[in-house]
């Protein structure tokens, strides 16, 4: 934790307090990170410098690039759009299994080659035509101050605003943070206490507290991924209890993503997911009665394909981020029965497709 804090990494940060003996606590996640003059915490970007805390990866990112909606992945959040997506370095969680390690576990800060205010993000998600500006890659949270000065500098020129987060905040926070967040998708990345404390050093407890939240008291859209690692969190006993908790908690329209691990970070022995996994997930989960269920990083056009709840017509069907067929009303209906689709709808032209286009700032 401890590394010298250079003067151009002091941004003011938020959410914490002193303590009596000269260190500070960190009040935005329940690591509760409690540092001395110099140090940083966990996640490596918040630190005490001068007595207070900073953020020191604000207006610095690892990267822009330009993807389809569906790759973060959110299948109900303006479906065939485009979003203008970037993050920082560093993470607040452990994950042995990180997909994304070389960002988030880096304690390079090189590695953040580009530089951007606020406001240039959000104009230049408007001149490549993208609807919307997620704060992914790394999490969010960690950047809280940058990130949600970017939704507003979005909203000002009517973007939304997409979180791709673990959801381990605080509830003061989280309460701010997700106010400013049109859409979210959270990692729910197991369903058991044993299975966070050991594989991400972390709890379950903040992660229910924080996907309840977001879908029973904000309007912002929530949707669910749960990478099933083999041996660990894909047992029918764990998937049919994260299945019937979202479906009694949070109901049975919230979209659930069983994606496919591949073996990275500090599991590189641990095999990738069959298929036939995320297959048999998602019928657990359509059995505890969910409606919109998805299998991610495989292929699989059945387990992208959104249905609609009461005739089962197949509305917008899927190739891995490919749109081939869209038929959903402008006002989120089915055109066969006129049932509602969950999620948020509008005029639907030609979809973006799987391109990924990387994006210079600086």
């Amino acid at each position: 934790m401890d590394e010298a804090i250079h003067p151009d990494e002091r941004y003011p940060a938020r959410y914490w307090h002193p303590l009596d003996d000269g260190r500070i606590q960190c009040d935005l996640c329940p690591r509760d990170c409690k540092l001395h003059e110099g140090q940083r915490g966990a996640c490596f970007v918040r630190g005490m410098a001068d007595g207070k805390m900073v953020l020191t990866t604000y207006g610095r990112s690892s990267g822009f690039c330009i993807d389809p909606i569906e790759k973060k992945p959110l299948n109900h959040f303006y479906p065939g759009s485009s979003v203008f997506s970037f993050g920082t370095a560093g993470c607040n969680l452990a994950c042995k299994f990180c997909q994304n390690w070389d960002i988030s576990k880096s304690r390079d800060m090189d590695r953040l080659m580009d530089q951007a205010s606020p406001q240039a993000i959000a104009r230049a998600a408007q001149r490549y035509g993208s609807r919307s500006v997620a704060f992914t890659y790394n999490d969010p949270v960690i950047f809280f101050e940058y990130a949600l000065d970017t939704a507003d500098a979005c909203h000002a020129l009517g973007l939304n605003t997409v979180a791709v987060t673990a959801g381990y905040i605080h509830a003061a926070p989280r309460k701010e943070f997700f106010a400013k967040m049109d859409a979210a998708n959270i990692d729910l990345k197991g369903f058991t206490e044993d299975f966070y404390v050991k594989l991400t050093g972390a709890h379950l407890k903040p992660v229910l507290d924080t996907l309840a939240y977001v879908h029973h008291h904000t309007d912002c859209w929530l949707e669910i991924t749960t990478l099933l690692i083999p041996g660990h969190n894909d047992a029918d006993a764990e998937i049919q209890a994260l299945s019937k908790w979202v479906a009694t908690e949070l109901g049975p329209d919230v979209p659930l993503h069983f994606t496919a691990f591949h073996p990275d970070w500090k599991m590189t022995d641990t095999p990738p997911t069959p298929p036939e996994t995320l297959t048999r997930a998602r019928r657990i989960a359509l059995d505890a009665g969910l409606h919109y269920v998805y299998t991610g990083n495989v292929h699989d056009p059945e387990g992208g394909t959104t249905h609609c709840p009461a005739c089962r017509h197949p509305v917008i069907e899927r190739d891995w981020y490919e749109i081939g067929h869209y038929d959903v009303t402008p006002q989120g209906t089915c055109p066969q029965c006129g049932a509602r689709i969950a999620g948020r709808f509008g005029g639907f032209t030609r979809p973006f497709g799987a391109r990924r286009i990387p994006v210079r700032m600086a």
